[in-house]
């Protein structure tokens, strides 16, 4: 009986610990809106009857704009069901306000914070049906500097079709980047609809740069008297003021490769406290860089010199927008393997930028690390020798070389005896007969090859990169297997199957490196596990010609 009340207890915790650590999504659309606009909170949960409690909002929001969806989702063969609550908000004051947390049946929010400036003033073609508003975050940028274009579509009457175009420039590369923002504003006592889009411009050339009005045109439901003598429908056109922007040549004492930017800042995010010989530590770089692309920086590289390997895993890249302009986020994990005991130097990266805000050269650097690297195993159980030797020197200042001058002539004797016996001992080696190797039985030379194998394929997987992963596992199979496929066809367990899978994707940049490893070291934790071969027969065909 007491087993029993233990055992219910216990579940009870389990379930009261889950529900209550049990935590819904919610995020804005964006978290910097005018005190004359809408943000939309989106907050997602598993729960089917449940929706949030919006009464906490009330007294910094005004509420509209009610909606949801569901979907369903299939993970690793459970059905799952999603909803996701929409609700805009119109901010009572200005300020930074905090979100607090919602309850959603038996769960609850993070809570956010939403900052509110002041309204904007009133665009120079307010007051229509609809208009169009652009801007750009810079009108002086340099050759090949990532500019911010903010393009935003007016409309107070609902639109039944439409599109939205800005052409590109000649003379610059224009992509769209994000999603498009919907959101309500107020302008002159009147409510506007707005879609906010961004795109990146970069010029490719100095001088003017003309930049063409965004454009659009569609159909919107008109007033009470068009519905009762028409159809309802009125067509709308908008045409943006066209922008002109003077771009600067690189200048001449700017660092190559050009790159152009508002910050860059330089990190570790992780350094190895201290390291053996032989085997990997990790060192991991992130840069952070405002007013570029991925495309536009440079990679994070690591050198150790000759004192260690150092193998970089494929780049992690996080590309935002922030006032309309690109910020982008690259982490980088480096397994560094040092070639001997002693003291190990990683020199620190630098990367040269150009400040587009203050005209001025800069360079982000990080300090070089000293770890210290204890001795390992095998190889690298023994510290380096001196590379440097004194060498001996006469009191002229001369080296003194020995048998020459008449100096050591005994101990140029000894050389040349020692060498004498180094050939003899070599000659007979030679022609010596071998001994016959004692006789191994099949198990004992299958156990010394996996037990050899294991030790290679532990190392690959610490500190070799992937193909050196394959290499190993192709030996070790009998007979030698080549490339993944043949693996795969050899294997007879479905995780190493999808662990060569994904050390496939990361291999041609198409997959996560680090999780590829991670599921490699998983997966031949014990060693591969090979398909039996067929059973051969116990009669064999007699032979053809028999003797």
């Amino acid at each position: 009986m007491r087993t029993w009340l233990a055992i219910c207890l216990a579940t009870w915790l389990l379930l009261a610990g889950t529900v209550a650590h049990a935590q819904a999504r919610a995020w804005f659309d964006r978290d910097r809106i005018g005190a004359d606009e809408t943000a939309t909170l989106n907050i997602e949960t598993t729960q089917l009857a449940a929706s949030p409690e919006y009464a906490p909002l009330m007294r910094d929001f005004t509420l509209s704009g009610h909606t949801s969806s569901r979907r369903v989702e299939s993970v690793n063969g459970s059905t799952r069901t999603r909803t996701l609550y929409a609700v805009a908000l119109r901010p009572r004051r200005e300020g930074v306000i905090g979100i607090p947390s919602l309850q959603v049946g038996n769960q609850r929010t993070p809570p956010l914070t939403l900052t509110v400036t002041p309204a904007s003033t009133v665009p120079a073609r307010a007051g229509g049906v609809v208009f169009i508003e652009s801007e750009v975050d810079d009108r002086s940028p340099y050759v090949q500097q990532a500019v911010g274009v903010t393009v935003r579509l007016y409309y107070a009457i609902p639109l039944v079709s439409g599109q939205l175009d800005q052409p590109a420039p000649d003379g610059a590369s224009l992509q769209r980047v994000g999603e498009d923002l919907k959101y309500v504003r107020e302008i002159g006592g009147r409510r506007y609809e707005v879609v906010e889009r961004h795109y990146l411009l970069v010029p490719e050339r100095s001088g003017t740069l003309a930049i063409p009005g965004a454009r659009f045109h569609g159909q919107g439901v008109g007033g009470f008297f068009d519905e009762m003598f028409g159809d309802g429908r009125r067509a709308l056109d908008a045409v943006a003021a066209p922008e002109q922007l003077q771009v600067q040549a690189a200048p001449a004492s700017a660092a190559q490769p050009w790159l152009p930017l508002r910050e860059l800042r330089l990190r570790y995010a992780t350094t190895p406290q201290r390291a053996t010989a032989g085997e990997a530590a990790t060192v991991v770089l992130e840069a952070i860089a405002d007013g570029a692309s991925a495309a536009q920086l440079p990679e994070l590289e690591l050198d150790a010199g000759s004192d260690a390997q150092v193998f970089p895993e494929p780049a992690q890249v996080d590309e935002t927008l922030v006032d309309g302009r690109p910020r982008t986020r690259i982490t980088r994990r480096f397994s560094v393997v040092p070639a001997r005991a002693g003291s190990l130097r990683i020199e620190g990266p630098r990367l040269a930028w150009w400040d587009v805000q203050a005209g001025a050269a800069r360079s982000a650097t990080l300090p070089a690390l000293a770890i210290e690297v204890a001795p390992g195993t095998g190889n690298f159980s023994a510290p380096a020798a001196p590379v440097n030797t004194p060498a001996l020197r006469g009191d002229d200042g001369r080296i003194v070389i020995p048998g020459i001058q008449g100096r050591v002539l005994p101990w140029a004797a000894a050389t040349v005896v020692f060498a004498l016996l180094w050939f003899a001992t070599l000659w007979w080696g030679l022609h010596r007969r071998p001994m016959p190797a004692p006789a191994r039985t099949g198990n004992d030379a299958a156990n010394a090859t996996a037990s050899h194998g294991r030790t290679s394929l532990k190392r690959a997987l610490d500190t070799g990169d992937f193909d050196e992963i394959v290499a190993v596992l192709g030996a070790m199979a009998t007979p030698p297997a080549h490339g993944v496929d043949e693996l795969r066809l050899r294997l007879d367990d479905p995780a190493q199957h999808e662990a060569l899978a994904q050390l496939e994707r990361a291999r041609w940049a198409d997959g996560d490196g680090v999780a590829a490893r991670k599921a490699l070291r998983d997966a031949f934790q014990q060693g591969p596990r090979w398909r039996r071969p067929a059973k051969a027969s116990d009669e064999p065909l007699p032979p053809l010609y028999p003797t």
